[in-house]
C-alpha cells in the first residue's frame, strides 16, 4: 500500500517543477503569473510542513500547514481571474479562509477532532477548486487548457466534496492525517495530487496566453491596433473563398493618407503616429465587423469588404473618405487635419488577393495625380485610353469617381 509520505514527496517535486517552468515564463509578463508561482511555493511549504506531523510541533504541522496550503489553492484561484481580466479580490473569500484556519486551531487546541478539521478544510478546498472549474468552463474559448482547468476543477471540488462528507459523519475511523488506510490513501491521494493537476492546468494557460501575444504580435500592427500585412492578406484571401461559396460581391481597397511624408517633416514623428492611430481607429468604428482593414505598411492600408453594387462599394470608401476629412486629430504639436486617396476595385472569379490589390492601387495613384483626396474605382479607368493624365481638368465623376470637397 503506498505510503502518505510518498504522495507529499511526489507532489513536492511536481509544484517545484511547475514553479521552474512557469518562472521561465515571468519575463513575458503573463497576468497572474506570479501569483502561480507565489501559490506553488506556498504549497511546497505546506507539504513539507504536512510530512512533518508527528515529528514537529504540532501549531507548525497542522494549523500553520493547513492555512498556508489552503492561501495557496486560493492565490491559485486569484492568478486564474486575473489571467482571465477578472475581478480578483473577494472579501467573503478571506473571510473564509480566516474561518478555515480559525475552525482548525478550534478542533485542535479546544475540542480535538481529526474528523472536524478534514471536513473544514475540505469545504474550503471544494469551493476554490469549484469556483476555478466554473471560472475556466465560462471563459468557454475552443482551447484543451482552459477545458482540462475545468474538467480539474469540477473533479477537485467533487472530491473535496466526498472526502469532507465521509469524516464529517464519521463514517471513517482515524487518529492522524498520515495514518495508513485505504480509505485515507484515497482521499489524501485525490486532494493532494489534485494540485499538481492544478499546477500543470496553469502552465498550460500561461502557454495559451505567451502563444496568443506572439499570434497577436504577429498579425496586429502595434502602431495601430489594425492587421498586419501578412494578416490582412491571409484574411483576405480565406474572406475572397467564403464570398465565392456564398455568391457574394467582394471589393478591395487601397488607401493611402496624403501628405503624410509632410506632417512628419513639419510635426515630428511623434505626431505622425498619432495621424496613423487616430485614421486608424475612425475607419475601424465605421466599417462593419465582417469587414477586413490592415495596414500594409507606412501611411498604406487597405480594406477588403463586401458591398451589393460598384455604386455602394464607391460610395463606402467615400464615406470614409469624408469621414476623415472632417475629423481632426489631437497631437503633442497641436490639432491636425489629414485626409486620404482611395483606389478601389472588386474581385474577379478565381482570382488571387494580389489582382485585386494590383488594380486597386493602379486607381490609388490615378487618385492621387488627380489632386489627392479622392475615392477612384478602378473599373472605371482600368486599361482604358481614355483614363485623364495628371493636370486633365475633365471631372472625375463622369467616369464614376468623386472629387474632392471644395
Amino acid at each position: 500500500m503506498l505510503n502518505p509520505v510518498s504522495i507529499l514527496a511526489v507532489t513536492i517535486l511536481s509544484s517545484l517543477m511547475s514553479m521552474a517552468v512557469l518562472a521561465s515564463l515571468r519575463p513575458a509578463g503573463i497576468a497572474g503569473l506570479p501569483r502561480w508561482i507565489s501559490a506553488n511555493a506556498l504549497a511546497v511549504f505546506s507539504l513539507v510542513l504536512f510530512a512533518w506531523q508527528g515529528r514537529g510541533p504540532a501549531f507548525l504541522t497542522i494549523i500553520v500547514a493547513n492555512g498556508v496550503m489552503a492561501a495557496a489553492v486560493l492565490l491559485i484561484l486569484q492568478g486564474a481571474r486575473q489571467c482571465f481580466g477578472r475581478r480578483v479580490h473577494y472579501p467573503a473569500e478571506y473571510g473564509a479562509l480566516i474561518a478555515a484556519v480559525a475552525g482548525v486551531t478550534y478542533w485542535y487546541a479546544a475540542v480535538p477532532s481529526i474528523n472536524a478539521r478534514i471536513a473544514v478544510v475540505s469545504a474550503f478546498h471544494a469551493y476554490v477548486y469549484a469556483a476555478l472549474g466554473w471560472l475556466a468552463y465560462r471563459a468557454r474559448p475552443a482551447r484543451y487548457s482552459y477545458r482540462f482547468v475545468a474538467v480539474v476543477g469540477a473533479l477537485g471540488s467533487v472530491g473535496h466534496v466526498a472526502r469532507g462528507a465521509t469524516y464529517l459523519f464519521g463514517a471513517v475511523g482515524q487518529n492522524a492525517l498520515l495514518q495508513v488506510s485505504p480509505v485515507n490513501i484515497a482521499f489524501l491521494g485525490l486532494g493532494i495530487l489534485a494540485l499538481p493537476c492544478l499546477s500543470i492546468g496553469m502552465v498550460m494557460l500561461a502557454h495559451d496566453r505567451l502563444v496568443k501575444r506572439l499570434e497577436r504580435l504577429a498579425n496586429v500592427d502595434e502602431l495601430t491596433s489594425v492587421l498586419s500585412r501578412r494578416a490582412f492578406l491571409a484574411q483576405a484571401e480565406a474572406l475572397a473563398r467564403t464570398a465565392r461559396r456564398r455568391g457574394m460581391r467582394l471589393f478591395l481597397a487601397i488607401i493611402d493618407l496624403d501628405h503624410f511624408k509632410a506632417i512628419n517633416d513639419d510635426y515630428g514623428h511623434g505626431c505622425g503616429d498619432c495621424v496613423l492611430a487616430h485614421f486608424a481607429a475612425l475607419v475601424s468604428q465605421e466599417i462593419q465587423s465582417r469587414d477586413i482593414f490592415g495596414r500594409l505598411g507606412g501611411e498604406e492600408f487597405a480594406l477588403c469588404f463586401s458591398a451589393a453594387t460598384h455604386d455602394q462599394a464607391l460610395a463606402l470608401v467615400d464615406g470614409l473618405r469624408r469621414k476623415v476629412a472632417a475629423s481632426t486629430c489631437q497631437t503633442p504639436a497641436g490639432v491636425v487635419a489629414c485626409t486620404f486617396s482611395v483606389g478601389v476595385d472588386e474581385y474577379l472569379v478565381d482570382e488571387s488577393v494580389s489582382a485585386p490589390m494590383a488594380r486597386a492601387d493602379a486607381a490609388l495613384y490615378t487618385a492621387k495625380a488627380l489632386g489627392r483626396n479622392r475615392a477612384v474605382a478602378a473599373w472605371t479607368v482600368a486599361l482604358r485610353e481614355d483614363a485623364p493624365s495628371p493636370g486633365d481638368g475633365r471631372q472625375w465623376r463622369a467616369l464614376g469617381g468623386y472629387d474632392s470637397p471644395a
